[in-house]
């Protein structure tokens, strides 16, 4: 199968049901669930953007195994020109959801292109490894399977310490190894767009590392959603079930956060791609630089959000008419030079890529690095919170879309309207201001940027640990022992 279809991504869902928990109450089919399906449509309208006759090259590369149009996600990138191209298709399925969705199938379709271009890492595990990760990275491409991911077992305990404490009676721990397979018991945390993908995988993540006696915790693999013994509990949905003028992200962009518990689930060998050498669990990332291309992915959204942001600001001035106030242009232009601070950060990642070991075009982790460090921490936080004090109190006083068409009507039109927009358009911005600042959806939104890299004090520490400040301290050196400078 090339390039799906967003019917065919709803088709696959429908076809095989998984076990989804939410609110007490196991859904039948999450293509219908009030609470998950438009998260789903908005994930088909992302599938159908690959068949769109203006943006089809833009969005599909020829497979290297039959020729067909496959997602451009899937591309394992050789040059800078590839990294370009595939950040421009990126960004275009980002601007489909201005930003908000930040599992979005290509995230993790850049993981596994990433795994497959340093294929050999894991032929040091096991030989055949290699090979399931080549035939992984080819059955998703072919079939453009949407895949989610749990990386963070839930503890017992949390130490100061660089690794996790885990237990064996609520970490994912290997049970045992059969003649078919791992069979794998336990709990992981934290699945964005679970419910509604197609397949799951299993790694370990940098920022929780595995103790030197967690061989029974050390492993990857993939497997579908509706697996024997698969069951995801999910959050409360941030769609309330109403319109898309009333809640114009949240109606739209719900793509659900989900615990996942294994019980006793079997795991095919040709499924796993590494399992119990600790010390290649917790050095995939760096090893394959998959993290790199990962977090090529993200910094692409996040200057999309960014520029939604700013965006979203400039209207709400135009239509409030305080563009002359000195600490409104103040607040504007810090906007813009967020946004600017990212898109350097991305085209330095671009600029400075390299090859790494395994002939694969890598982008600079040193730009990564800080562009979503930066983001996540205080950019984000700060466009919002400029959202809100630019918005002050038009995002409090909101009508409704039902208010339109009620006896009340004529008095919203003559007072709330101002000399650039209707009452009905004024209040359509700030609904979607509210949506961006205040909501619980915008609440979730703020959460996920702080620590979608993980712990940011651990990332901080690895940095710092690991950071080459050897040539700074040279020159500072050659500076101090110079009897005349320059």
């Amino acid at each position: 199968m090339p390039a799906r279809t967003g019917q065919q991504y709803i088709s696959g869902l429908k076809d095989r049901p998984r076990e989804v928990w939410l609110d007490g109450e196991r859904v039948k089919d999450v293509t219908a669930h009030p609470a998950l399906r438009n998260g789903a449509q908005s994930v088909a309208a992302l599938y159908d953007m690959q068949h769109g006759p203006s943006l089809r090259e833009e969005m599909t590369f020829a497979s290297p195994s039959t020729g067909d149009a496959v997602g451009l996600s899937f591309l394992i990138p050789r040059t800078i020109d590839d990294l370009v191209r595939r950040r421009e298709m990126m960004s275009r399925w980002a601007w489909a959801s201005c930003g908000m969705m930040g599992r979005s199938p290509d995230f993790m379709n850049t993981i596994f292109s990433a795994w497959a271009g340093s294929s050999p890492y894991f032929a040091q595990d096991r030989p055949e490894f290699e090979r399931n990760v080549l035939n992984y990275h080819e059955f998703i491409r072919e079939n453009d399977v949407t895949l989610t991911h749990a990386l963070v077992n839930l503890q017992r305990r949390r130490t100061a310490g660089p690794a996790d404490t885990l237990s064996g009676e609520v970490a994912l721990t290997l049970v045992k190894e059969t003649d078919a397979g791992i069979i794998v018991k336990g709990s992981r945390t934290l699945a964005t767009l679970g419910p509604i993908s197609d397949e799951i995988a299993i790694y370990p993540v940098a920022s929780h590392r595995l103790g030197e006696d967690a061989q029974r915790q050390s492993f990857s693999f993939a497997i579908p959603c509706d697996t024997p013994g698969v069951k995801f509990l999910c959050r409360e949905s941030f769609d309330f079930g109403r319109s898309h003028f009333n809640h114009p992200l949240g109606s739209r962009f719900e793509e659900m956060d989900s615990v996942v518990f294994f019980d006793n689930v079997l795991v095919p060998w040709e499924r796993v791609f590494l399992l119990g050498d600790v010390e290649l669990c917790n050095g995939y990332a760096a090893g394959t630089q998959s993290d790199t291309h990962t977090g090529h992915q993200v910094l692409s959204r996040c200057l999309v959000k960014a520029e939604f942001i700013l965006g979203l600001a400039s209207l709400i001035v135009e239509t409030l008419g305080s563009s002359g106030i000195p600490h409104v242009q103040e607040q504007v232009a810090e906007l813009i030079t967020q946004r600017d601070v990212l898109r350097a950060c991305l085209r330095a990642a671009e600029a400075d890529a390299a090859m790494n070991q395994w002939g694969m075009m890598c982008p600079d982790v040193n730009a990564i690095r800080a562009g979503r460090t930066i983001f996540g921490r205080s950019i984000y936080p700060r466009m919002v919170e400029i959202i809100q004090l630019l918005g002050t109190g038009s995002l409090m006083a909101l009508p409704a879309e039902a208010d339109f068409s009620a006896g009340i009507a004529p008095e919203l039109e003559q007072y709330l309207a101002t000399d650039t927009a209707t009452a009905r358009d004024r209040a359509a911005l700030f609904h979607l201001a509210w949506d961006v600042s205040c909501s619980a959806f915008a609440g979730r939104q703020v959460l996920y940027e702080r620590m979608f890299g993980g712990n940011p004090v651990r990332n901080s520490l690895a940095l710092y640990n690991n950071y080459d400040k050897e040539p700074f301290q040279r020159k500072v050196r050659q500076f101090l022992d110079a009897e005349d400078w320059p």
